[in-house]
């Protein structure tokens, strides 16, 4: 199939699932900045209980989660499967969960959870990001603006968090040293992109969105004591 007629045939296949609202494609294809190889990121909203079993039914190969076996909370479980030649990533979304989170972020309150993959924690107003980003293929979901009251929490917080991750740096372990700086790093430039209303659903080129990509360059030029100092200077500025 060429790629258009798998988008459609896939999020037609995922929308006939019981208890399945809409379906949405998320990451670099619905961005528009994918290539060839790229994955294909699909996310399934529904609401009320959704058995994974019907995932499995369908036989595609692959591994399939429960829900809540990615660790739960906003990352609820999915499936890494292989689709006519494709790396397909299947992301489950409670969307009466993700009403909740969206309705949090418009108040300005959000929570950092533990998951896999993310150094800094990941922010619960990811997946009003994904609404506000994501191409919607089945169903219908809300587009929502970034709210002005979030840009302000957030920018505030994750600033805060910057300071304090940088401020732990025991001369006796680098590797909590250095682990801790690249924590504030990545902790300032999601302030900075909050500060300027910009969506983010995970950390993949976040320091380079947030201005910031000069001070990671040092990881790979310099002594790890220049990156160290630019990015003390870079969050200490603020």
């Amino acid at each position: 199939m060429l790629d258009a007629e798998f988008e459609s045939w896939f999020a037609a296949e995922v929308a006939a699932l019981p208890s399945v609202i809409a379906v949405a494609l998320g990451g670099s294809r619905a961005r528009g900045e994918h290539r060839p190889d790229s994955d294909w990121d699909f996310a399934l909203y529904y609401r009320g209980h959704f058995d994974p079993d019907v995932v499995r039914a369908r036989g595609w190969p692959g591994e399939i989660s429960e829900v809540g076996g990615w660790g739960g909370g906003v990352m609820n479980g999915g499936g890494w499967l292989e689709i006519d030649g494709r790396h397909v990533d299947l992301h489950y979304r409670d969307l009466d969960e993700v009403t909740h989170w969206l309705t949090e972020a418009q108040a300005g309150r959000f929570e950092k959870q533990f998951l896999m993959f993310y150094l800094a924690g990941i922010p619960t107003y990811v997946v009003a990001a994904e609404l506000a980003i994501n191409r919607v293929l089945a169903g219908t979901l809300p587009r929502p603006e970034y709210p002005a009251a979030l840009r302000e929490s957030a920018a505030r917080r994750w600033h805060h968090d910057a300071q304090l991750s940088l401020s732990y740096q025991p001369a006796n372990d680098p590797v909590v040293a250095i682990g801790n700086v690249s924590r504030a790093l990545l902790e300032e430039a999601h302030s900075r992109v909050a500060a300027r209303g910009i969506w983010v659903t995970n950390e993949k080129r976040l320091v380079a969105r947030a201005g910031l990509d000069g001070v990671a360059d040092l990881l790979r030029t310099g002594p790890v004591s220049d990156y160290v100092e630019a990015a003390t200077a870079a969050i200490k500025s603020r």
